[in-house]
C-alpha cells in the first residue's frame, strides 16, 4: 500500500480505490496531484477504471442496506460522521494541498456546513421516513417512503465534505446504496473520507468512493443499475446526465451553480452589509456555487458602495493556503485561472471599469493565484454579468428603483441563491418573494444547511438538506388497507 505524508497527515491507499466497503487495487491510469499554490506534484495516485465502477454498481445492487431499519442506518451513518468530524484538521490540510482551499476557510466550512448538515439529517431521518396513515373511501391508506434505489452521486472539487453531508448522507439515510464519483482534484481528501467510512461498519455495497475522470462518470450514469443520478457540477455535465438517463427514465437531481445577486436597497447600512457580503462573494476564491457574484446597487449609492468595496477587496489576505491568516488562496488549476482571466479581459475590453484586482498578485511567481477582482460598468447582457466565472471575480451593477432592482436580480438564466439587504421589513419580504432563486437570505448570505436547498431555472432541480433532502432519495408508495387486515 503506497502512502504519502503531507504536513504531518498520512494519506494511504494511493494505488487503491474504496469499493463496496473494501480497498481494492485501482486499475486505471496514473494521475499526478499538483498543488495549486506551488504547481508542484504532491502525490501520484492510480485512478479507478471501468472495472472498479462496474464492481461498485454490482455490489450496490446486491446490498442489504435498504432493508435495514432506519434507526440502524442512522446509527451507522452517525459513526461515519463522527469519524469525519474527528479528522476535520486532517481533511483541511490535504484539501489545502490538492485544491488550494485555505485551512481557515475549510475549518469554518466543515464545522458549520458539513457538520451542521449531517447533524440535521441524522436528527430528522426517523421522522422523515415514518409511515403516514390516512383515511380514504377505500379504507385506511399507509403512505410509505421507500429507497429510490442505487444512487450515483457526482461531487465537485470545491466542497466534497460538505457535499457528502448534504447529498450522500441523506441518500444513505433514505436507504439508498451510493456510488460516489468525486472530482479528480479530490484524490487525497476523498481517501480520508473513505477511511472514515471504513470505520463506520457499512454493509458491503452500501458505499463506494471513486475519484475518477469523466469517462468513469459517464459509465456510471449510463448504467441501467443506477436508479438516480445526483450531480453537483456544471451545465455541460448535467446535459450529459440528462441524455444518458432519459431513455430509461432514471431520476436525476441537478445542482448546477449560479450567478447569485446581492440586492442592496437604499436604506441598507453598508457597514452591516459588508460583514456578510465580503465573505459571501469572495469565500473559496469565488469557487462557490452560491457565491454573491453580482452586487446590485442604486445609481445614487453606487460610488459610495464601490469605494467601500474597493477597500474591502484590497484588504483581503492572499497567500499560502496552509497559513491560518490566508483568506484567498489559488484557484484549483490552470484551466480555472485561464477562465477567470478570460472573463476579466472580455469585461474590460467591452468597457468595464476595474475597481480592484484583475491580475496575478505581486510576489507570487508560482501557483494559480488571481487577485480578488471587482468590476463595475458592464452592460446587463455582458458575459461577466450573465455567466458563472467560478473564480474570484465580482461585478457591480446599478438599478434605477426597487422594481428595476428586482428585474435585474432576476435577469439571469440561473436561480440558485440571492441576498437582499434592507432595514424595511416589508420590502425585504417582497424582494425575497419576488426573486427567483432556491435560496434568498435577508441581511446575510446563505443557504442554511438544515433547510432544503437547490436551484430553479438553469441552476437545476431537486433539493438537498433538511427532511426534504432525505425525501429526494425516496419513492412514495401507498398501501390501501381493506377489511380484515
Amino acid at each position: 500500500m503506497r502512502e504519502i505524508e503531507i504536513a504531518g497527515v498520512t494519506v494511504p491507499h494511493l494505488d487503491s480505490v474504496y469499493v463496496a466497503g473494501e480497498w481494492v487495487p485501482a486499475t486505471g491510469a496514473a494521475y499526478e496531484v499538483v498543488s495549486p499554490s506551488t504547481e508542484k506534484t504532491v502525490a501520484e495516485v492510480t485512478l479507478p477504471s471501468a472495472k472498479e465502477a462496474d464492481a461498485a454498481l454490482a455490489a450496490a445492487t446486491d446490498t442489504e442496506w435498504g432493508r435495514l431499519p432506519v434507526e440502524q442506518r442512522v446509527e451507522i451513518c452517525a459513526r461515519f460522521c463522527t469519524a469525519l468530524e474527528a479528522r476535520f484538521p486532517d481533511l483541511g490540510t490535504v484539501w489545502a494541498a490538492e485544491a488550494g482551499m485555505p485551512v481557515r476557510y475549510s475549518a469554518t466550512l466543515h464545522k458549520y456546513g458539513a457538520a451542521g448538515a449531517w447533524n440535521s439529517a441524522l436528527d430528522c431521518a426517523v421522522d422523515a421516513l415514518r409511515d403516514d396513515r390516512r383515511s380514504s373511501l377505500l379504507g385506511d391508506v399507509v403512505v410509505r417512503r421507500e429507497p429510490a434505489g442505487v444512487v450515483v452521486a457526482i461531487l465537485a472539487y470545491n466542497g466534497p465534505v460538505v457535499t457528502m453531508a448534504t447529498k450522500v448522507v441523506p441518500a444513505l439515510l433514505a436507504g439508498c446504496p451510493v456510488v460516489v464519483k468525486a472530482a479528480p482534484e479530490s484524490q487525497l481528501i476523498m481517501r480520508l473520507v473513505a477511511e472514515s467510512a471504513a470505520t463506520a461498519g457499512f454493509p458491503a455495497g452500501a458505499l463506494s468512493i471513486l475519484c475518477s475522470d469523466v469517462e468513469v462518470a459517464r459509465q456510471l450514469t449510463a448504467d441501467p443499475r443506477a436508479n438516480l443520478v445526483s450531480l453537483t457540477g456544471g451545465r455541460v455535465a448535467a446535459q450529459h446526465i440528462i441524455d444518458a438517463t432519459r431513455e430509461r427514465f432514471a431520476r436525476t437531481h441537478l445542482e448546477l451553480g449560479g450567478k447569485s445577486p446581492a440586492l442592496i436597497l437604499d436604506d441598507a447600512p453598508l457597514d452591516r452589509v459588508l460583514k456578510s457580503l465580503v465573505p459571501g462573494a469572495t469565500g473559496g476564491a469565488g469557487q462557490v456555487c452560491a457565491a454573491l457574484s453580482r452586487v446590485l446597487i442604486s445609481r445614487q449609492r453606487h460610488d459610495e458602495l464601490v469605494d467601500r468595496l474597493r477597500t474591502a477587496w484590497q484588504g483581503l489576505r492572499i497567500g499560502d493556503p496552509f497559513d491560518r491568516e490566508t483568506q484567498i488562496g489559488p484557484v484549483v488549476n490552470p484551466a480555472a485561472l485561464r477562465r477567470t482571466e478570460g472573463f476579466v479581459d472580455r469585461a474590460l475590453a467591452a468597457g468595464g471599469e476595474l475597481v480592484a484586482g484583475g491580475r496575478r498578485p505581486e510576489g507570487f511567481s508560482a501557483g494559480y493565484y488571481y487577485e480578488p477582482t471587482l468590476i463595475t460598468g458592464v452592460a446587463r447582457d455582458a458575459d461577466l454579468a450573465r455567466n458563472e466565472v467560478f473564480g474570484p471575480v465580482t461585478v457591480v451593477q446599478t438599478y434605477e428603483d426597487f422594481a428595476d432592482g428586482l428585474r435585474l436580480a432576476n435577469d439571469t438564466s440561473f436561480g440558485l441563491a440571492a441576498s437582499v439587504y434592507t432595514t424595511d421589513r416589508a420590502l425585504a419580504w417582497e424582494a425575497a418573494s419576488a426573486i427567483s432563486a432556491g435560496s434568498v437570505a435577508i441581511n446575510t448570505f446563505g443557504p442554511a444547511v438544515s433547510a432544503p436547498f437547490g436551484g430553479v431555472k438553469g441552476s437545476g432541480w431537486g433539493r438537498e438538506s433538511g427532511p426534504e433532502g432525505i425525501h429526494e432519495f425516496t419513492e412514495l408508495k401507498q398501501i390501501v388497507v381493506g377489511p380484515g387486515v
